[in-house]
């Protein structure tokens, strides 16, 4: 049985702002190694038409291609699978015998088009240009996804049963295992644990969540299940939007294409060049610089080290750009005391110290005794309610003395801070 894989074209879909239903916004097309864009004629003659991200993509005709060093709209492999979804898509096209698939073949558009419908933000992919026919696998129980995602990550191919079970959150980004489910009316998105985790990661980000939440950042809500005896980290989407019609979307732009950068640029992102992004182009700008300067903080404080420029992302609303709530606050395991964010701090400085925060504060419209009571803040909050966080997500001992001192409130983060660095 022959799989047809190689995707050259697709046809981009849109739910625009309210809407529950998603209409025809344009066409992509393979260019050589780039992927191109094009308006709809009848899109471009909407009154409702707004630009899918207009510094990449303005609402104009013609064709459009990616800006300097892309090779495909950063707004358009913003909606992509990461490794994740990349896995459960080529464990379904390799685990069909004699399917004709090359992994090298599977482009950017391939894995758009193999992708589930109910991807992060507002945009799918089809082939059609006039009938919209979602991707999406029936419900599944938290044990069924469970047992597809240990097996895609031993390289086992799924049966066709499992492969529909994981295959609605093949679209989802990241590097972890994790599906999509319903339940009560509302969209979670469910991430497990993997084989390799030495410590435990899933209750980890529960209470990094949490404390976040408590400590005044607007985040995304969680939830602590289990399932098959597994802890399951359930994080709210704030990506839709339940109404009486149906769901609506919410367009999403990640921070890797504000900063104009791909993946393999990643490492120029920085904290600094989002605050000038967010004084120029986003509404409530100080009140936003306030949020990013928290967040950069709390990253500090409790040892996510995982903040790059995909963990930060803006809606768009065909207006203006507004930060989304704050997700993917996961402590990352450390060896020693020292650290570094993904994001750089100021300069070419990415070190894992809140001094560094102090010096650049006012990038953030705040002046050094606001910096600080943000600091003092967090930091008290998290030592008032670290075991009571820890008691909710039952973490054995262990597992508290494993992350205390060292991934949460690590002295390091203290140095150079003068009376704060005693802690």
């Amino acid at each position: 049985m022959m799989i047809s894989n190689i995707h050259h074209e697709a046809y981009v879909w849109i739910w625009l702002p309210g809407s529950t239903e998603p209409v025809v916004a344009g066409k992509l097309e393979r260019d050589g190694e780039d992927t191109v864009f094009a308006y709809g004629r009848q899109y471009l003659e909407r009154q409702d038409a707004i630009a899918v991200y207009p510094q990449e993509l303005p609402l104009k005709g013609g064709v459009q291609h990616p800006i300097t060093g892309l090779r495909i709209p950063g707004c358009i492999r913003d909606c992509a699978p990461d490794a994740w979804g990349r896995r459960v898509i080529i464990n379904r096209l390799m685990g069909v015998e004699k399917s004709g698939v090359d992994v090298v073949d599977l482009s950017e558009l391939t894995y758009l088009m193999e992708s589930g419908s109910d991807r992060v933000g507002a945009l799918d992919f089809q082939a059609s240009p006039t009938e919209y026919i979602p991707r999406q696998s029936r419900g599944a129980a938290l044990e069924e996804l469970l047992e597809s995602a240990e097996r895609v990550e031993k390289g086992v191919p799924l049966s066709p049963d499992l492969d529909q079970a994981l295959f609605h959150g093949s679209a989802i980004g990241g590097a972890r295992p994790k599906a999509l489910i319903e339940t009560d009316n509302t969209k979670y998105l469910a991430k497990f644990s993997t084989r390799n985790d030495h410590y435990d990661v899933v209750k980890a980000e529960f209470i990094a969540m949490k404390l976040a939440g408590i400590v005044g950042l607007n985040v995304a809500p969680v939830k602590l299940v289990t399932a098959s005896g597994k802890d399951i980290l359930l994080v709210e989407r704030f990506d839709r939007l339940r109404s009486n019609e149906g769901w609506q979307r919410k367009i999403m732009i990640s921070a890797l294409t504000l900063f104009g950068l791909d993946d393999m640029m990643a490492r120029y992102a920085s904290y600094e060049t989002l605050a000038e992004i967010i004084r120029t182009r986003f509404s409530k700008p100080e009140e936003t610089l306030h949020e990013l300067f928290s967040r950069l903080v709390f990253n500090i404080l409790t040892g996510n080290t995982d903040d790059h420029a995909r963990n930060h992302a803006a809606f768009w609303d065909g207006r203006s750009l507004s930060l989304t709530p704050a997700y993917d606050i996961c402590p990352q395991g450390r060896a020693g005391g020292e650290a570094s964010q993904a994001m750089l701090i100021s300069g070419e400085n990415n070190l894992s110290r809140l001094a560094h925060c102090l010096g650049v504060a006012h990038h953030y419209l705040l002046n050094k005794e606001q910096a600080h009571a943000i600091i003092d803040h967090q930091k008290i909050t998290i030592e008032s309610h670290w075991q009571g966080v820890c008691d909710v997500a039952d973490l054995s001992e262990v597992g508290r003395r494993y992350l205390w001192r060292r991934q949460f409130l690590n002295p390091y983060a203290f140095e150079g801070l003068g009376k704060d660095a005693d802690v």
